[in-house]
């Protein structure tokens, strides 16, 4: 609804009023809407414009700059959403409704075709999506939900959606690769066609494995993933975007917060772009209006909070940036105070903080922002000048008009509000500025602070007072010299002032606001200044004006020229009057100097920045060098900027070819030797050490080690332990604390309140003063936020000098990275941040284990608070621990009526529900139980069955893949007393796990030594077998063994109950298929010292005793390396493997022989050094092993044809060994492996799984007996006697949603499984409509995919929905029997990071159905809004070197669920 109110100019007509009478006031009018406004533009070079009322969803169009508004009658009342103009074509527009109904304009909104997708719009970006040059080509990206899910689509037109086809399903988001004009592929074709999206993994929806993938014929046969760094393409892709002739794509890896940029001009050739050593941050660069020949990038250098950065400015390439000015001041949403005067190039506006080392030390310090103009491109800056005063304006980070914030297509008119003194003093305190020789000089226009816009290119200037209600209109005919009044008829505030885009026109628009609450009224006033002179300017009220001048007042040059402008005079009394005519700047060449040449290709500035030096060795042309003392003529190093018009003539010529010496430009081969590097220390022995890995998103080179000896003392290494320096030389360190979700981050804890820090992993050190010292009860010191890299938990010790008899805990939280602290609690034994993203209110949220009533003697609550408890709310008594796991937490408490341990899980933090385990299994008061992790969908569960000392094992049963029943998956499994289980899952494969069994367990329960036997599950625990026997040993000689029987000889390996360091794992997740260990071939396993060292490649199938005796091992390069040394023996031999284990290769790595205690290297094993830990006659001592000389060639990966003759891999296919295909979980999985004879080094983390060549037919290994049916000799399942059969109607009493139940068959789908057709024994038995829904039965039975799922999983109420949140969200792993099973490590099968219900019976059953709704939607609306990086992961040993134990065990006598340290990993 809109209500005229009066127009001037229709009365003036009336009574027949001279038009060409001069008038001493514009015409005026105004229209009254009934919502707040928002969208408004203008089709460019037309007076026509939209205006969007998206409360009551209607478009209103005016046709004669916003005089008179009428809404869209194309577009029904109340079904428009968003508004959409094209950015080039002036005719086309779209708007977007929120019911799948849509329409197009392609005459300025005159009239609208209706359109429909089969997707609504996308919340969390643009969805409409225009190709610059074709108007009739769209992307119309959407999503369509189902339920609780929500699945990205997008789709395309060719016809200006006459027509619209679906283009892919994966996509999180697409764009032409010519969205913007000046970018171009160079083919007229891809030009045309080409789209970029960043799209989900394969086999992954983790952020982690996000591709970008191109292709020219709309996803139908054409798809291809560029190649963006070292030959390969790069995982994590994030974001993209279009900046002028560019596209940039912003990757992330685990582990950091640091991004990768990469930029291409071409849309195939890509490059990471160099910012020297600034770190580009996650949430932390600012990608800024750029040039058609660099892209200007604000990169934050400080702590969020108080946000500053550095400005860089590109070459013409986008690969190397060059620092333009520090300390630039950004806001919290990443606005930067920087803009370029809009039509002349070279000149951009800047604010920085003059006092940014007081802002860069204190969280609190007030920035003193000053401001700063280039007229240079940014080489050189200056202030803006009142006379002789600074002056200082307000930018991005305080906008307050829409559009450009200083300038406009009118040539060198600026405005700004601000003040002149010290440094910008606020908004309201400021006032109008104008200058009108772009910058240089300014003037006071008007007191107080206005909005303003620039009109007739510049003849006419219009502002109106923003900070209070004013019925004033000011203007200025003469450059803001002069400012005439006019009024309107009421006073309002101002909102938004506005003009056509290229500033040519004389009528303006105003949005304003007049009243307040309820009775806020919205208006919309027109003003026409065409009146207002008589005539119309000749030629000699118009000047050439120069746009950038020198310190001498001369035309400089800038791009290889000066540029001018033709415009009006600021005291002529005309207008211009050509409206929609855009200002045409005039250019004059210059000669070429030497700011017209930037580094070549593959070269770098110097650091006094006058050479641009190689950062590798220059390419001779072919056939040059014959010989290494021959010389070429080769680049100089220096190129013409691309798209500079300099003058050669005359001029500096620094790109002519130069003569270089071919010794420089020949790479010398690799040695093809093995290097070695001893370091000893003055200390008895190394206490831990920690790998602070550099992630492929990180900078640099390096890799990190950082380590503390028996004297307390620290050292650290970049070169993986070649040179090492010390840390800390004042301080003794009692613990070294690495970040467990930011790799870059350490914290070094030293007896007292003083600790040390490093953000950037060891390269520079700070401290903070703690607030108390350590607490003195083994507790947990610090604990880390998930996202908050700043925010951290401190539990020190009080009152604790002397005989300490006061001493206690007490927990304190800071905001500022130790900046400040807060009190939590007193009296308590672990806090932990709570947050996890899709939780509700959770930012703030703190759990802590607290004992009751302040007393150590009493049992422990747990409590929880947001507001830093400030309030305490108290959860759960008698509590032994808790653990957070992704979406859950799990706390386990004593139950002494029922004289269990009870578990208890939540998913939003406040709401718990009781875990139910299998109804035959009874935890005792004094036993445990273990929580065995999975990545296969489903979580494994050991019980103890007999705790007593040296005696321990018990049962492991395995969950579906909701978690909502558990089967007998293995019996007598050996755990010993620390909790710790024979139980290992191989990392990096489908399936497979090895556990160690008591075969004399009733023996055991007397008393009687354990007799153990090892046991390998190719089906994820379905079915066991033992290990078959190599056919001979090491040399040769078969194995005494009585008889071949596979009871009495088969292969046994010792597992974690008898490792002195739990990081040492069978596998490795970039090894996929190969596993080492230590045992023997025999009926049982026997001693360790008496075992030996075996391996397999094909993922436990077979097995190859390597070398006798027992050695420790270490996988390199993605295990195209493997490193062995003798463990428990004096040695200087270390043996490697190039070939998986074939062949191996002494190497002496030192004359003298050293007791080595360990071998590593970094989490990820990509590496090809390890490190050697160990001890001499003298003291501790580390050895580096450098294996890179042995080849500089690195692999090469062809994605597309993997099969290709130059390929070093081939494809991989595990089986099953009772199988005679390679079915394995109902589907052939293909792997990247590196053939054993190529000559290379794999390098940066290959892709591991390549293809699902097939999903098979179903066959008996896809199914495990079902819950409370078990296993016979002859492998079909039984109920076991004296027990019932699950309910099959408690599916229909527990859900009301429920639609059907199935009749049990004793059988039940293994969660990993993907097989269909064939046997399925799970669903040979008949379904039933549950009671009262028959008529929806029917309609389901016609239903599939996830209607399906929702249909039939739901019966367990919330828990199976958990299962399904899981699967959809899960962000971490669940608790895991060994250290280090990462759930979606980067280095694991993306097939395997499924997690189709990594909820154990820990969340077997959630009550709260509306809780877990509310959880699912939040994981929508999280997702809508580009989030994507929550949780973090690790490869296997990464998560012990992180910091964190991943051993779940709940054992009263220790009070300690899922590992003292295990609570922040998931």
């Amino acid at each position: 609804m809109r209500v005229r109110l009066g127009i001037l100019a229709a009365v003036l007509c009336l009574l027949g009023l001279s038009s060409a009478a001069k008038k001493d006031k514009p015409e005026v009018s105004s229209t009254k809407f009934d919502n707040i406004l928002s969208n408004l533009f203008y089709f460019d070079d037309t007076e026509t414009v939209l205006l969007l009322d998206q409360t009551a969803g209607v478009v209103y169009r005016s046709a004669n700059s916003g005089e008179i508004w009428d809404a869209v009658p194309d577009i029904p009342e109340g079904e428009a959403f968003q508004t959409w103009k094209h950015p080039y074509n002036n005719a086309v527009a779209v708007v977007v409704g929120m019911n799948k109904k849509h329409w197009i304009t392609k005459d300025r909104g005159d009239t609208w075709k209706k359109f429909e997708t089969r997707a609504g719009p996308t919340l969390a970006r643009q969805p409409i999506v225009f190709h610059a040059r074709d108007a009739d080509k769209v992307l119309f990206l959407g999503e369509i939900c189902d339920g609780w899910d929500c699945t990205d689509k997008v789709y395309y037109t060719t016809d200006g959606f006459q027509t619209v086809e679906l283009l892919r399903e994966d996509a999180l988001n697409c764009m032409w690769a010519q969205s913007q004009e000046p970018f171009t592929t160079g083919d007229v074709k891809l030009d045309e066609n080409q789209i970029l999206c960043v799209v989900e993994g394969k086999y992954s929806m983790w952020q982690k494995d996000y591709r970008l993938v191109t292709s020219d014929d709309y996803f139908k046969h054409v798809e291809v993933e560029p190649e963006m760094a070292d030959g390969r393409s790069v995982p994590g892709v994030a974001q993209m975007a279009a900046v002028k002739g560019f596209i940039v794509a912003a990757a992330k890896s685990e582990g950091t917060d640091e991004m990768a940029l990469y930029v291409t001009d071409d849309s195939i050739t890509w490059h990471r772009a160099e910012f020297g050593e600034h770190k580009v941050e996650e949430d932390g660069y600012t990608v800024l209006e750029s040039t058609n020949y660099s892209i200007q990038v604000d990169v934050m250098t400080t702590k969020r909070s108080n946000p500053m950065g550095v400005l860089f400015t590109s070459n013409s390439n986008g690969t190397y940036f060059t620092k333009n000015i520090e300390h630039t001041n950004r806001s919290p949403m990443g606005f930067v105070d920087f803009e370029k005067v809009q039509g002349i190039q070279g000149i951009v506006m800047v604010n920085t903080v003059d006092n940014w080392e007081e802002v860069d030390k204190s969280w609190f310090a007030d920035k003193r922002v000053t401001t700063s103009i280039s007229f240079d491109d940014g080489r050189t800056f200056q202030p803006l000048k009142v006379g002789k005063k600074d002056l200082h304006l307000h930018s991005v980070t305080d906008a307050h008009n829409s559009g450009k914030v200083f300038s406009s297509p009118a040539p060198g008119i600026v405005m700004g509000i601000g003040n002149t003194g010290e440094y910008l003093k606020p908004y309201k305190a400021g006032d109008l500025y104008v200058s009108d020789d772009a910058g240089v000089t300014w003037t006071k226009a008007l007191d107080e602070a206005h909005m303003y816009e620039f009109g007739d290119q510049g003849a006419i200037l219009v502002a109106i007072n923003n900070v209070e209600a004013t019925d004033k209109v000011r203007y200025s005919i003469n450059h803001g010299k002069d400012w005439e009044t006019f009024k309107l008829e009421d006073k309002v505030r101002a909102q938004m002032l506005t003009t056509v885009p290229d500033s040519t026109s004389l009528k303006f628009i105003l949005l304003a606001t007049q009243g307040a609450g309820s009775k806020l009224e919205h208006y919309v006033y027109s003003f026409n200044f065409e009146g207002l002179h008589e005539r119309k300017c000749k030629e000699s009220d118009f000047e050439l004006w120069s746009a950038r001048i020198n310190a001498d007042g001369k035309p400089s040059c800038l791009m290889g020229h000066t540029q001018s402008y033709r415009r009006r005079k600021a005291d002529a009394d005309c207008f211009v009057g050509e409206e929609f005519r855009d200002p045409e700047p005039l250019f004059e060449n210059c000669v070429c100097a030497d700011q017209d040449f930037e580094c070549d290709y593959n070269f770098v500035r110097s650091e006094d920045r006058k050479e641009c030096v190689p950062v590798g060795p220059v390419q001779p042309p072919e056939g040059a060098c014959t010989h290494i003392t021959d010389t070429f003529m080769g680049t100089s190093g220096w190129r013409l900027i691309p798209g500079n018009t300099c003058t050669r003539k005359g001029g500096v010529k620094k790109d002519e070819p130069v003569e270089r010496p071919c010794k420089d430009s020949i790479k010398p081969p690799a040695s093809g030797r093995i290097t070695s590097e001893v370091t000893p220390f003055h200390a008895g022995s190394f206490k831990e050490y920690y790998y602070l890995e550099r992630t492929e998103s990180s900078r640099g080179e390096d890799e990190t080690v950082i380590m503390r000896t028996d004297r307390r003392e620290t050292y650290i290494t970049d070169d993986h332990g070649k040179t090492w320096r010390p840390v800390v030389s004042d301080d003794e360190i009692v613990a070294i604390y690495p970040h467990m979700y930011f790799n870059d981050v350490v914290y070094l804890v030293t007896s007292s309140k003083k600790v040390y820090y490093s953000m950037d992993r060891g390269k520079t050190l700070h401290s903070f003063t703690a607030p108390e010292a350590p607490n003195q009860d083994r507790l947990q010191i610090l604990s880390f936020h998930p996202a908050e890299k700043d925010w951290l938990i401190w539990t020190g010790g009080k009152d604790c000098s002397g005989f300490g008899e006061d001493c206690h805990s007490v927990a304190h939280v800071s905001t500022k990275g130790g900046g400040d602290w807060k009190v939590l609690l007193p009296f308590v034994r672990k806090c932990q941040f709570i947050s996890r993203e899709g939780r509700k209110d959770s930012e703030q949220l703190v759990y802590c284990e607290q004992y009751l009533n302040e007393d150590p003697s009493n049992s422990l609550q747990l409590v929880a608070s947001d507001d830093w408890f400030e309030h305490k709310d108290v959860r759960i008594e008698n509590v032994i621990s808790f653990a957070t796991m992704s979406e859950f937490i799990v706390v386990a408490s004593k139950d002494d009526k029922e004289q269990t341990l009870r578990v208890d899980t939540s998913i939003d933090g406040t709401n718990f529900a009781n875990a139910q385990f299998p109804s035959n299994f009874r935890v005792p008061h004094q036993q445990a139980y273990t929580v065995l992790g999975s990545s296969t969908h489903s979580v494994f569960l050991h019980v103890t069955v007999n705790a007593k000392p040296e005696q321990e094992y018990g049962t492991i049963i395995k969950s579906n893949s909701n978690g909502t029943s558990y089967v007998l998956s293995v019996s007598d499994v050996n755990r010993n007393t620390p909790g710790y289980v024979d139980f290992e899952k191989m990392q990096g494969l489908e399936g497979v796990s090895v556990v160690n069994i008591v075969a004399n367990a009733r023996d055991a329960d007397g008393g009687a030594s354990k007799k153990l036997k090892t046991m390998i599950t190719h089906n994820d625990g379905a079915e066991w077998s033992y290990m078959k026997a190599p056919p001979e040993d090491a040399d040769g000689k078969g194995y005494k063994c009585p008889d071949r029987i596979l009871e009495k000889c088969s292969l046994h390996l010792h597992g974690y109950t008898e490792r002195k360091d739990p990081r040492d794992t069978f596998s490795s997740p970039s090894a996929v298929g190969l596993m080492m260990g230590v045992g023997n071939v025999g009926e049982f396993l026997g001693p360790y010292k008496e075992g030996d060292t075996f391996i397999t490649r094909d993922g436990g199938v077979t097995w190859r005793e390597v070398m006798k005796g027992t050695y420790m091992w270490e996988y390199g390069d993605q295990g195209s390396i493997i490193v062995i040394v003798q463990e428990e023996t004096p040695t200087n031999i270390v043996y490697y493997t190039l070939d998986e284990g074939q062949t191996w290769t002494e190497y002496p790595f030192s004359d003298e022989k050293l007791q080595i205690h360990d071998i590593t290297t970094v989490p990820s094993d990509t590496s090809r050094n390890f490190l050697l830990w160990g001890k001499n006659s003298k003291g501790a001592v580390t050895v580096n092993l450098d294996f890179t000389g042995l080849t500089d060639r690195p692999c090469h990966l062809n994605e597309e044809n993997p099969n290709a003759e130059d390929s070093d891999y081939y494809l991989w296919e595990p089986k099953h060994p009772l199988q005679d295909t390679n079915c394995l979980f109902g589907h052939v999985a293909q792997y990247h492996r590196k053939k054993i004879e190529s000559k290379c080094f794999n390098g940066r983390t290959i892709q591991r799984l390549h293809n699902i060549a097939k999903n098979c037919t179903c066959t008996r290994q896809d199914f495990e007996c079902d819950f409370n049916f078990e296993r016979q000799n002859d492998g079909s399942c039984r109920l076991v006697p004296g027990l019932d059969p699950a309910d099959p109607m408690a599916i229909c009493k527990n859900d009301p949603l429920a639609v059907e139940y199935y009749e049990p068959t004793g059988y039940r789908r293994i969660p990993l499984t993907t097989c269909q057709g064939g046997k399925e024994m799970d669903y040979t038995s008949t379904s039933h409509p549950c009671p009262g829904r028959e008529k929806e039965y029917q309609k389901k039975k016609g239903i599939s995919g996830i209607g399906l799922f929702f249909a039939i999983v739901v019966p367990f109420g919330a828990a199976a929905g958990v299962g399904y949140w899981v699967w959809k969200n899960w962000d971490g792993k669940f608790g895991r029997i060994r250290l280090g099973e990462t759930m979606g490590s980067a280095g694991e099968s993306p097939w395997i990071t499924y997690p189709v219900a990594a909820v154990s019976g820990l969340v077997a059953i959630l009550a709260a159905l509306p809780l877990l709704v509310a959880s699912l939607w939040r994981s929508v609306a999280s997702r809508a809004r580009g989030s994507s990086y929550a949780g973090r992961t690790f490869t296997s040993r990464s998560s012990f070197t992180r910091g964190r134990g991943d051993y779940a065990v709940v054992d009263p006598d220790e009070g300690e669920l899922l590992g003292e340290d295990s609570d922040e990993e998931v």
